[in-house]
């Protein structure tokens, strides 16, 4: 649905709604850059005991905390529901129960304040939150490291995306939590490898899975199983398996194949700036060492702050101010999707 844009185009208020997985959350962002509050529920403690999340768990609590969380975000930004000029919500993709609560809570709110209502694309998303820390300049190139997602998007102008490599199994957050389960590791498990990678003196060289030549897919699932590999063989010989030394050797091969292809991917495609992004964009370890790579190779590189890496709703607002200043709204029957295009979510220039 296409939709005059009010003449608030600078200052808009979004009401950006975030429901793909285990977060709930809303926000209050002024013109995609400015966030005017941002809360977060976040159900860990609920999933931990599982080893994961359960998607119906997830989408109960979604249910439980939404309303409340959307009120907080009003609250907190001092604002009014009439002063909200649209309703931004993730459309997916995400696990289609949980994505639904916040979809039909967005549908609602635009119905309700008749209003426009957006619907977002969740990588775009975590892209985007780069934009409440910094300018973005094209074009650029985004490295999504997340719990599903690992991809390298090519951004050649403002709100164009062109995937141009992904995985094709584990992300590398999934990868993550099953190696730290492994390990012994709680769930979430990324953080205590990475901090166990760091604190590490001895390291196990693990495989580095490169693909083809001129490939820039990853692909993490053989060295999760070279992870169980190594244990089951130190066991077998009497011993205990070094899991520092493990969570060192794993963490290596990682961040070597994904730091080595986003900059071979920013120098082919003559990125200007390299976005990092999603919630793996926390590990320490992949920051140093883009930041050193893109230090050396005189290229700028942008990193929102650990709040804007995991799945939040202040993202959500600030890629859906593209669409927004364009006015390219979504109907109210607009349907959640486990699986929709980054690419077609692009904006219609």
């Amino acid at each position: 649905m296409m939709a005059n844009v009010s003449e608030k185009k600078d200052g808009s208020l979004l009401l950006a709604i975030e429901t793909s997985c285990d977060e709930t959350s809303a926000a209050v962002v002024r013109g995609g850059r400015e966030v005017l509050s941002n809360i977060v529920s976040s159900q860990i403690e609920t999933h931990r005991r599982f080893g994961g999340v359960v998607p119906e768990i997830a989408s109960r609590k979604h249910v439980e905390s939404i309303t409340v969380i959307i009120q907080e975000a009003l609250t907190e930004a001092g604002v009014s529901r009439q002063a909200i000029d649209a309703v931004a919500v993730t459309q997916g993709p995400g696990l289609i129960g949980a994505l639904l609560v916040g979809v039909v809570a967005a549908k609602a709110l635009a119905l309700a304040l008749d209003v426009p209502l957006i619907g977002t694309h969740h990588i775009a998303g975590h892209i985007y939150a780069n934009r409440l820390v910094g300018d973005i300049v094209y074009p650029a190139l985004a490295l999504v490291v997340s719990g599903g997602h690992t991809e390298l998007v090519l951004l050649p102008e403002e709100g164009v995306f062109k995937i141009i490599g992904r995985t094709r199994d584990d992300a590398v957050g999934e990868a993550y939590d099953k190696v730290a389960r492994a390990l012994s590791f709680p769930y979430p498990g990324g953080p205590h490898v990475d901090k166990l990678a760091h604190q590490a003196e001895e390291e196990i060289v693990l495989p580095r899975a490169w693909l083809e030549d001129d490939s820039y897919d990853f692909s993490f699932s053989g060295l999760k199983s070279a992870v169980l590999a190594e244990i089951n063989r130190t066991k077998m010989k009497g011993l205990e398996p070094s899991f520092g030394a493990l969570a060192r050797g794993f963490q290596s091969s990682v961040v070597d194949v994904v730091t080595t292809k986003a900059m071979r991917a920013a120098a082919e495609f003559g990125a200007r700036q390299l976005l990092l992004c999603g919630g793996v964009a926390a590990n320490r370890g992949i920051r140093e060492r883009l930041a050193a790579l893109c230090g050396e190779a005189g290229l700028p590189m942008l990193v929102p702050p650990m709040s804007l890496c995991s799945d939040n709703a202040a993202m959500i607002g600030a890629a859906a101010d593209l669409k927004w200043r364009r006015g390219q709204f979504s109907s109210l029957d607009l349907a959640a999707s486990a699986q929709v295009s980054l690419e077609a979510w692009s904006v219609t220039l």
